[in-house]
């Protein structure tokens, strides 16, 4: 193929319909039938990353190997296609904005006046093919957020249109996912909404060539037909797209849809062979079917929403049936935790992780749950700042440090165990900051880490700005807190164990990011097994 391929996939009627989960289903099937296929997010808001936004805002911030701080959808990406993203992959507006702000100011539109077209949507146009003008995919899906009639997204939508006149319609197709609610009072499914986001869709000059029709309940052939007139699309390309148990079963659905044939179809390309879906198959019947069931609690401060722990929560569904075990992640607000309810709170729990974070809200919780969890043999698992809090317990409860802490939570305290890193020091913006992306780690011999690695250098990503304090390094290692991974080149550590427990590990970085269907994560793999063998005794 010289020609690379485009699929764009527009929302609309209401947000949270899936249009990541629809993006990476069909990007599955196209790679499952051999086509090199990628996946792209373009948001309409004005930050130029996600990663100054409060996780209640936003969910969680996904961080790729190369230092970007991303959508979450990007965690999706990687986790059906176990291909890598990068910052080519997650585009906001305030990106886009600020990059035409930038030539403006170096003089390079040689004086002309400055406007959203063709300016902004030029440069939409221009990141929208970046990734294929690389050379290395087939076919490009970009996902637009937001739905369609937003004053935000107008931008992106009228780039589109441009790039499908552009490219040709052989060359460039439009998926539009929408809503059929079902209406209990009239017991009927209804269409208008879709019909009326098509409308609007058109207005803007884009015809979608696929709908997708997110709905409860399965959807009729005369619905199918009434939709494909109204909205001027093939009856083939009206896709049903129903509730499923989980989101790993979409693939399967979308191709006995045949999302994938009439996307091909469409791009004028040929089927190849069926996709290849024995691995993920493999996957779905492990987690359909589990033979084991073990509980572990989530020690977090932004609970009440999902989406903050996308990734650690999808971990654990990947480990989980590598182990052939259902995990139920029992959600616990660390701000609710103290030594007086504790043993009530954590009681039951076959293992223990302390997630990440930032601020002082909820620590002291953090760090009673890992005292339970070292006093009681429970397996433990410590992620970014849930490693500083088992720094923090140790010091305290082990050395005798009574007022160790962080630098992020008291700048007075006389035992700084943990602290901001040097080069933090002197940084005033927030945003692209912090430590991020992949760095390497060296592993110590004869470790719980090299165990369950089972190399001496790992890679791993980061989004962090304070340190292991190297200044205590020696006296915790003398108290049984082994420093079993540690940075090249910087000498920091980035990962701590304990010796004489069934499993207790804590990490600098964020191993919940690199964990997929087809390689979940070690570490989780071996926390789970953990628990798993605790619950049978």
């Amino acid at each position: 193929m010289n020609q690379t391929k485009y699929i764009f996939v527009t929302g609309g009627v209401t947000s949270s319909l899936g249009k990541g989960i629809i993006a990476a289903s069909l990007a599955k099937l196209l790679q499952a039938r051999g086509y090199r296929t990628t996946i792209q997010k373009f948001d309409p808001y004005l930050n130029v990353d996600p990663g100054t936004l409060n996780p209640y805002e936003h969910g969680e911030c996904y961080v790729t190997d190369d230092g970007a701080e991303t959508d979450l959808d990007l965690g999706h990406y990687e986790r059906f296609l176990n291909v890598p993203t990068s910052q080519a992959n997650n585009v906001t507006t305030g990106r886009i904005y600020l990059s035409v702000i930038e030539k403006e100011r170096r003089g390079e539109f040689l004086g002309k006046t400055v406007q959203v077209v063709p300016h902004i949507t030029n440069e939409i146009k221009e990141r929208m093919q970046l990734l294929g003008q690389s050379g290395d995919f087939d076919i490009v899906i970009t996902e637009i957020g937001g739905t369609v009639g937003d004053i935000e997204s107008l931008p992106y939508i009228e780039s589109v249109r441009q790039l499908v006149w552009s490219l040709g319609e052989k060359n460039a197709i439009v998926i539009h996912l929408t809503l059929v609610p079902y209406l209990a009072a009239a017991g009927e499914l209804k269409t208008k909404p879709t019909q009326h986001s098509v409308k609007t869709l058109m207005e803007s000059g884009i015809k979608a060539d696929i709908l997708v029709c997110r709905t409860e309940r399965e959807i009729s052939d005369e619905i199918r037909n009434k939709l494909a007139l109204f909205c001027n699309v093939k009856r083939e390309a009206v896709i049903q797209s129903i509730d499923a148990a989980t989101i790993y079963e979409v693939p399967n659905l979308m191709l006995e849809e045949g999302l994938d044939i009439v996307a091909l179809k469409k791009l004028d390309l040929p089927k190849k062979a069926a996709p290849d879906l024995k691995i993920w198959n493999t996957f779905l019947r492990r987690v359909k079917h589990p033979k084991h069931v073990v509980n572990i609690g989530l020690i977090g401060k932004y609970v009440e929403m999902q989406d903050c722990y996308k990734s650690i929560l999808e971990a654990f569904i990947h480990a989980g049936a590598a182990n052939e075990t259902k995990v139920n992640v029992i959600s616990i607000h660390s701000e609710h935790i103290d030594a007086t309810n504790i043993n009530e709170k954590l009681a039951g729990l076959e293992g223990i992780l302390v997630a990440p974070g930032f601020g002082e809200r909820g620590i002291e919780g953090k760090i009673e749950a890992v005292r339970y969890a070292r006093e009681n043999k429970v397996p433990f698992f410590g992620i970014c700042l849930g490693m500083q809090m088992a720094i923090i317990e140790y010091s305290r409860n082990v050395l005798g440090f009574a007022d160790a802490n962080s630098t992020e939570m008291n700048d007075k305290t006389s035992h700084p165990v943990v602290n901001l890193m040097e080069e933090q020091k002197t940084i005033t913006d927030k945003g692209g900051t912090m430590r991020l992306g992949a760095w390497k780690c060296d592993l110590k011999q004869d470790s719980l880490a090299y165990r369950i690695y089972g190399k001496e250098t790992i890679s791993e990503r980061h989004r962090h700005r304070y340190e292991y304090n190297s200044n205590y390094v020696a006296q915790l290692q003398n108290a049984g807190m082994i420093a079993s991974g540690v940075n090249p080149d910087t000498g920091l550590v980035e990962i701590i164990e304990i010796e004489d427990h069934p499993f207790f590990i804590g990490v600098q970085y964020h191993p919940e990011y690199k964990s997929t269907v087809e390689n979940p994560h070690p570490i989780f793999v071996n926390f789970v097994a953990a628990t798993v063998q605790t619950k049978k005794k």
